[in-house]
């Protein structure tokens, strides 16, 4: 998303990142008192993860943490893994161990943040989104009080259902336009991936856990999509068509992107995947019902194979916006170059192709 944030800044405009709460800059400071790191005193235990271990007591020697219990059956889930590939592969088991080691340990320090991450979309929508432009509109001074915006993936479902609350509420979004990429408010009749993390969407079933931490899983998770014998290889084109991202920057996209999420956002957002699409949190609102109330041009983008949202659900979202005010595109040809859910942003053939295209819109309509 960074490079998508230095473009318009080089064509002349003022741009601002807005960063979710919980992720990247936004995440609370972590104060562990005389502890430098927490788990030392676990991970030099020689039985570590050894194969004879006791994985129970991974949680039962910090009991300090108050959410500590609710992640066993996570840990003895992972271990199945481990157990299941020492079978057939004991050398990548070994890898898997210390991999899944680290991925634990990351996750035990989130441990003390966990009460803290209580929040659903509607807190972003209602109130980190207009907090964030109120700010913005003062240090920046826009002459028609008025701001471009461009979301991908969460930031263009937020968009989207801003739109579609300000037209119901007959406000004015205080934008002049919007670009969304790989965005939908319905998903229900695509063949969306996210569809694999409906389990999880009822972590007092599944997990039983008030978080995801999907960031330190995909982590964990990474090395056995991107080498031999690609146990997991279905993550890899969730994220970027082949050829598209360098890998040193999917590898950094895997590793460092994704956070952890409240349960309480999860299952917000899984009723995107239900009739109707996504309600607010009272369940009574639907956010698609309202958007061709809104005055709002809107360029709506897509990636020919963007498997966590087809150009199918993207459609889903764009036909119910009024013709004259909409513009949809999906980017990639049957001879290449593809584009998937984090190329459509990253990769440097988006560069090339969709960046001209969202200036190409926003000019014309900073100027209208």
């Amino acid at each position: 998303m960074l490079l998508l944030t230095i473009f318009p800044l080089s064509q002349g405009y003022d741009t601002w990142i807005l960063e979710l709460r919980g992720a990247g800059l936004s995440t609370q400071g972590m104060d562990f008192g005389q502890y430098k790191d927490p788990l030392d005193s676990i991970s030099q235990r020689k039985d570590f993860f050894g194969k004879d271990t006791d994985y129970k007591s991974f949680l039962e020697t910090e009991k300090r943490y108050a959410f500590a219990s609710q992640i066993t059956d996570l840990i003895e889930k992972l271990v199945n893994i481990i157990e299941e590939v020492e079978r057939s592969s004991p050398v990548r088991a070994f890898d898997m161990q210390n991999s899944i080691s680290t991925a634990l340990k990351d996750m035990q320090k989130q441990l003390d943040l966990i009460a803290k991450y209580d929040w659903d979309f509607d807190n972003y929508l209602e109130e980190d989104v207009p907090a964030a432009m109120e700010y913005i509109k003062d240090k920046s001074e826009p002459k028609d009080g008025k701001l471009l915006a461009i979301g991908h993936s969460m930031g263009g479902i937020l968009l989207y259902a801003m739109l579609s609350r300000c037209g119901y509420e007959g406000k004015d979004p205080g934008l002049s336009a919007v670009t969304t990429l790989a965005s939908s408010l319905d998903y229900m009749s695509s063949r969306s991936s996210l569809k694999l993390l409906l389990p999880l969407a009822d972590p007092a079933q599944v997990l039983n856990v008030p978080v995801i931490p999907i960031g330190t899983l995909l982590a964990a998770a990474h090395p056995f999509a991107a080498n031999p014998p690609y146990l997991l290889s279905w993550l890899s084109p969730q994220i970027s068509a082949p050829d598209m991202l360098q890998p040193k920057l999917f590898e950094k996209l895997v590793t460092e992107n994704f956070e952890t999420v409240p349960a309480k956002l999860l299952l917000q957002l899984a009723t995107a995947f239900e009739e109707g699409g996504l309600r607010d949190r009272s369940g009574t609102f639907f956010y698609k019902n309202h958007l061709s109330k809104s005055n709002v041009p809107v360029l709506a983008i897509a990636g020919d194979q963007d498997l966590i949202c087809p150009p199918d659900a993207v459609y889903e979202t764009v036909k119910l916006i009024r013709e004259p005010l909409v513009t949809y595109k999906v980017f990639g040809e049957p001879g290449g170059p593809h584009f998937a859910h984090y190329d459509i942003v990253g990769a440097q053939r988006a560069v090339d192709l969709v960046y001209p295209c969202i200036i190409e819109f926003l000019n014309h309509h900073d100027a209208a």
